[in-house]
């Protein structure tokens, strides 16, 4: 068995890494995803019957692996958050007290949303993602990501008109 799980790594490493590596575009990911494939396929070596060729197997694997990346991928908070616009605590007294009154800005601004629209930053502030989001209003996850973009470009904008700089 350790042998036969040899050759298949010998064998095929290349071959799913370079598919994974054409999906992911990441030399890093693509090897610790390629990894994660022939793990599982020690794992479940035992439950292949041989209906298929072992590399559409291993192929089918790797692109469970790629799907399961994205998806959770998708699920992690990874926007821009209005909280950034908070203080951090070594800033200096003025510049504390200026980002207290961005951020008062910002929350004012988000209130005049409809009330989906602030639901939904709001929940993007808590790090739901936009698929859980997207599930608790009803509508589809692409569409929770463009009810925030809009809602945060309209923020900026206002605040860039009203002179306030928070770069």
């Amino acid at each position: 068995m350790k042998r036969l799980l040899e050759e298949l790594f010998a064998q095929y490493y290349k071959p799913v890494y370079s598919y994974l590596y054409s999906l992911s575009r990441n030399a890093a990911l693509a090897e610790d995803l390629a990894s994660e494939v022939f793990l599982e396929t020690v794992k479940s070596i035992g439950s292949f019957r041989g209906e298929s060729d072992i590399k559409t197997w291993l192929f089918s694997i790797a692109r469970r692996k790629w799907y399961r990346h994205l998806r959770k991928k998708c699920r992690q908070a990874d926007t821009e958050l209005l909280t950034d616009f908070l203080p951090s605590p070594n800033q200096p007294l003025e510049d504390a007290c200026y980002c207290q009154l961005l951020a008062q800005k910002v929350y004012q601004l988000l209130e005049a949303e409809p009330k989906r629209t602030q639901s939904i930053v709001r929940m993007r502030l808590e790090g739901y993602s936009f698929y859980e989001i997207g599930k608790a209003h009803g509508i589809s996850e692409n569409s929770a990501r463009v009810i925030d973009f809009r809602a945060k470009a309209k923020i900026r904008r206002q605040l860039e008109k009203e002179g306030f700089d928070y770069d």
